[in-house]
């Protein structure tokens, strides 16, 4: 039988599903509104009518899927598919493995986003299967997943990983999401950039973004690297904060695990080199050496389809 997969990636916005077969070719790949509305509980039964209607009108017989896997932001129990907090849809203890087992009456398996996108990553992107990778994803906050031996961390409660919550900043730092201050994602992540750079203008320093804030009436992460490489001094100075605060964590996390490959990935990474180079420099500064010269930086490659991706190898690595 021609086996095939079901990967799922809930955000905020939007739920990404993709149905990939055993070898990971992904056939389709398709997306429906998040409806936040009633404390989300509509989620699991929008997701699978969605794909019902899919496998219909693609020819797919239901019998040829071996499983679900769902990739849920917030803490999420992989024993039991249980979501604890998701702050970002309104979730707490919701149980979304068994939900969606129950409509479904498939395998389903679940887990934390950034966990699942660094799984994807690894299967079909940048990381080429290695056995000991940290996957960063820069975007509104600062998410990771981390592979050691082969396998995601998760913890004891789900909450290994959130490297976007290591204290980077312990007095006077920015306030976080989590209800602390001074994270790593407060510095770090897109948003970060861009408070530091709205920052900057208010404080009346020189700098161009004054004139990218009146014209755009706000500033991006995005603003801020193509300033400094435009020779902006003080869009450099936002990069290379950003850029030492980042390669620093990560060295403090490399050293635990010891990764062949770091993927950097989310909004802040179309930067590219402009955000690798001094990246790498920072790391080289502050990590053990033979650390650094196992470990090699690389920007993501799947993008927004990592997460699909890492749900449907979630469903092969448990059934293979």
């Amino acid at each position: 039988m021609n086996r095939k997969l079901i990967g799922v990636d809930i955000g905020g916005t939007t739920i990404k599903i993709g149905i990939i077969t055993y070898e990971g070719e992904l056939l389709h790949k398709w997306e429906i509104p998040t409806d936040k509305r009633n404390s989300a509980n509509h989620i699991p039964e929008d997701i699978w009518n969605s794909i019902q209607d899919k496998l219909t009108e693609q020819h797919i017989e239901r019998t040829s899927i071996v499983g679900i896997g769902v990739g849920a932001p917030g803490f999420v129990d992989t024993s039991t598919g249980n979501v604890s907090v998701a702050v970002n849809i309104g979730w707490r203890n919701f149980d979304l493995g068994q939900a969606m087992h129950e409509l479904s009456k498939l395998p389903v398996y679940v887990d934390n986003d950034a966990n699942i996108a660094a799984v994807g990553e690894n299967w079909k992107g940048s990381g080429n299967l290695a056995e000991n990778i940290i996957a960063i994803t820069l975007g509104t906050g600062v998410g990771a997943g981390i592979i050691a031996n082969g396998h995601v961390i998760n913890g004891t409660n789900g909450t290994a990983g959130e490297i976007g919550h290591i204290t980077v900043e312990p007095e006077g730092g920015a306030p976080c999401n989590c209800g602390r201050t001074g994270c790593l994602e407060t510095v770090t992540s897109a948003t970060g950039i861009a408070r530091q750079a709205k920052e900057a203008v208010d404080a009346g320093k020189d700098t161009r973004l004054k004139q990218r804030l009146e014209r755009n009436q706000l500033l991006t992460a995005k603003d801020v690297f193509d300033l400094a490489k435009e020779g902006d001094k003080v869009s450099q100075s936002i990069v290379a904060h950003v850029t030492d605060t980042l390669g620093y964590a990560i060295a403090n996390v490399a050293t635990v695990i010891n990764p062949s490959k770091i993927v950097i990935g989310g909004g802040v990474s179309k930067a590219g080199e402009d955000l690798l180079r001094p990246l790498r420099y920072a790391f080289e500064k502050y990590a053990l050496p033979r650390i650094n010269e196992g470990c090699e930086f690389v920007i993501a490659a799947l993008e927004n389809d990592a997460g699909i991706y890492g749900g449907a190898y979630l469903v092969k690595q448990n059934h293979s």
